[in-house]
């Protein structure tokens, strides 16, 4: 999808009211999603809703919360999950969904299906996990992993507890204790997850390893995309994802969460400002909260 830059000259303000507006992206959203097999210009876009190229980008993250770019991303690998239960084969189901070359899915889209399009396809089963644990200052952390990456990250108060939590979540998994030869990954995870927790690391960039539902997993996708001192409601993640009247579905995406902080469910709070639930307690739900807007205000 091209993406223009705004001109450096003043922009005349959109003379569409809002419901217009907002009932234009909305149309735009279906046509992405109607197409997602397809490569869509932001220009044929923005075209078809009447607006130009940039401030069709900006209002359709304004009403949506991502780029147009990152929500037909989003519903191409929505297809591709779709694919990858029906088509008679893995290869069959990328160029189904569109993908022009099976390298390019394992190279860039393992990561958002939270596992190789073969092992989602298989159903995940067989994976190896290891384990550890440290201390925070939001508490005891177990950090589980499989070779991709972070599979399992909670807090609690013992760590008999997490690694009980780990094998319910991952019953069919081997899972055994980190081996000493990686101790040093270990070790550099939890200095970042440290720096991270005092605010001096904003961006926690640690490999992931997920696996859920097509839709758990598009919602926790979306999640990641929340900017760092954000905030957004259930509805408001809902609507960006397209299914409005699933509202209750994200809240329960969001309690399944097995991943903390890497999957920033904490930056979801209800509609009316509070903060409802977090499996870890409201109050390690409040501390990111005030760190993350403490630190990205420079406070």
């Amino acid at each position: 999808m091209n993406m223009h830059a705004p001109d450096h000259q003043a922009t005349p303000p959109d003379p569409a009211p809002p419901a217009d507006e907002a009932a234009r992206i909305a149309e735009a959203c279906r046509h992405i999603e109607a197409h997602a097999d397809e490569r869509l210009s932001l220009a044929s876009l923005a075209a078809g809703a009447g607006l130009s190229p940039f401030h069709f980008q900006r209002r359709f993250k304004a009403v949506v919360g991502v780029t147009p770019k990152q929500y037909a991303d989003a519903c191409r690998l929505g297809t591709l999950r779709r694919e990858l239960r029906s088509s008679p084969s893995v290869s069959d189901a990328i160029y189904g969904a569109g993908y022009g070359s099976t390298s390019r899915v394992y190279e860039k889209i393992d990561t958002r299906l939270g596992m190789t399009p073969a092992e989602y396809r298989a159903g995940g089963q067989g994976v190896a996990i290891s384990y550890a644990h440290g201390d925070t200052p939001l508490g005891p952390v177990l950090i589980g992993a499989s070779d991709r990456g972070i599979c399992f990250l909670q807090f609690g108060d013992a760590a008999a507890a997490l690694l009980a939590a780990l094998r319910d979540e991952y019953p069919a998994a081997r899972i055994a204790p980190m081996a000493a030869e990686q101790a040093g990954l270990f070790g550099d995870w939890m200095q970042r997850l440290g720096e991270h927790l005092q605010g001096r690391r904003p961006r926690l960039d640690l490999p992931l390893h997920t696996r859920g539902t097509a839709f758990q997993l598009e919602v926790w996708n979306y999640l990641q995309t929340i900017p760092y001192g954000e905030l957004r409601s259930y509805t408001e993640v809902a609507q960006a994802l397209g299914r409005p009247n699933a509202v209750r579905a994200v809240a329960r995406a969001c309690a399944t969460n097995k991943v903390a902080l890497l999957i920033p469910c904490h930056r979801v709070i209800r509609g009316d400002g509070a903060l409802a639930g977090y499996r870890w307690g409201l109050a390690r739900k409040r501390t990111l909260i005030d760190t993350e807007r403490a630190h990205r205000d420079g406070e």
